[in-house]
C-alpha cells in the first residue's frame, strides 16, 4: 500500500467530520468533480457516494463504498473509477500533542491498474494523496463561520 502522513493541528473530531461529510469529498479528494448523490447514513459500513471524477463532458461517473469504520479513528473505503478499476483507501486519524496525525492508505485492488507493482503506482499516487490530505487538512482546520 502506498502510504502518506500529514500532522494537523486540529482535533481527530474535526477531522473525522469532513471525512464523514460525503458532500464535501469533491472539495478535497484530487480527481473528484461532483458529488452526485450521498447514502443516507454515510459514513456507514456500505453505504456510498456517488460521484463524478475527470472533466466535464468527459467525467466518469461511479461510486466509493464504504468498507469499515471506527469513528472517529479509522474510515476505510473502495473507491471505484471503471475502466482504470478500484482501489483501496483507509484514513488512520491519531491524537498528537499538537493536533492529529492523518495516515492514508491506498492500493489498487482491481481492474488494470493492480497489476502495477507499488514503485509504479507511487508515481501516481504519492504526489496526488499528498495534494488531497493538505485539502483535506485545510477544510478540517478552518474556522467555522
Amino acid at each position: 500500500m502506498i502510504e502518506v502522513r500529514l500532522a494537523v493541528p486540529t482535533s481527530v473530531e474535526r477531522v473525522f467530520a469532513v471525512l464523514a461529510d460525503g458532500w464535501s469529498y469533491a472539495g478535497w479528494v484530487v480527481g473528484a468533480a461532483h458529488i452526485r448523490g450521498v447514502d443516507p447514513g454515510w459514513p456507514g459500513t456500505g453505504t456510498r457516494i456517488h460521484h463524478s471524477v475527470g472533466a466535464w463532458p468527459l467525467a466518469v461517473r461511479d461510486v466509493t463504498t464504504v468498507l469499515d469504520v471506527d469513528p472517529p479513528r479509522m474510515l476505510e473505503l473502495e473507491a471505484r473509477l471503471w475502466p482504470l478499476g478500484a482501489a483501496r483507501i483507509r484514513f488512520d486519524l491519531k491524537a498528537a500533542s499538537d493536533g492529529c496525525e492523518i495516515t492514508m492508505l491506498e492500493e489498487a485492488i482491481k481492474g488494470p491498474l493492480s497489476v502495477l507493482p507499488d514503485q509504479a503506482q507511487s508515481l501516481f499516487l504519492l504526489p496526488r494523496n499528498r495534494e488531497t490530505l493538505a485539502r483535506l487538512s485545510s477544510l478540517a482546520t478552518r474556522k467555522p463561520t
